[in-house]
């Protein structure tokens, strides 16, 4: 069965699409929340650039009491552990993809597409990024983990063994702290993988800086 496309906002260069960079939320918010970075990235128009901000679902959140919201998967509990519900995750995977192949149907090449993600939203890209039998063309992923991290042993796709990775975090994030991204680099580069990390005096959110460095690492990518 065909995945159905989640909503999306989506932002379109002037002229035929090159490239694309499909953004996904963090817990709580919705597509709307990311666009307004586009200009500062700085990507000039002859890049011909698409920016792709898809909706979540909307699902009951454990440990928000059970409060239904926009989520990209269901946390059962805030231990070290992290919890997660692995159906979800899995579902929201498939979505992606959806999205991926959306994007490829445009005669974007797989591999000028760039999945990027804050918070939940970076979990996914990661989980789905790294298993993921397209060729993609980068993966940023802010203030976020890996969800499953022993699956980037177990499930990594030969496509996307040399995949640019983009991570930065907040020290001084609460709400996802930063020994949890540090582990999901470590683990990345234990198995091969290249990360650029990047860390900055703030805490869950995204800085000036953090967005500048975002934009000089796609304007960065062939």
């Amino acid at each position: 069965m065909t995945t159905e496309l989640l909503p999306a906002v989506e932002l379109n260069p002037s002229s035929q699409p090159k490239a694309s960079v499909i953004w996904l939320h963090g817990l709580g918010a919705d597509g709307h929340d990311f666009g307004p970075v586009v200009p500062d990235l700085h990507i000039p128009e002859t890049a011909s650039v698409r920016f792709v901000f898809p909706h979540a679902p909307m699902r009951p959140v454990t440990i928000n009491g059970g409060a239904v919201m926009r989520a990209w998967y269901d946390i059962k509990t805030l231990d070290l552990e992290r919890h997660v519900e692995e159906a979800d995750l899995e579902q929201s995977r498939e979505q992606l993809e959806a999205w991926i192949a959306h994007e490829r149907a445009l005669g974007i090449p797989s591999e000028k597409i760039v999945v990027a993600g804050f918070s939940q939203g970076g979990a996914i890209v990661l989980y789905a990024g790294l298993q993921s039998k397209e060729r993609l063309g980068g993966i940023l992923a802010l203030s976020c983990y890996h969800p499953l991290p022993n699956l980037i042993k177990e499930c990594a796709s030969e496509a996307n063994r040399a995949v640019p990775i983009f991570m930065a975090h907040g020290s001084q994030d609460t709400v996802v702290p930063i020994h949890l991204a540090e582990g999901t680099v470590t683990t990345l580069e234990e198995n091969g993988y290249g990360v650029a990390w990047h860390s900055y005096l703030m805490p869950h959110s995204v800085s000036p800086q953090e967005i500048a460095d975002i934009g000089s690492w796609l304007r960065a990518l062939e």
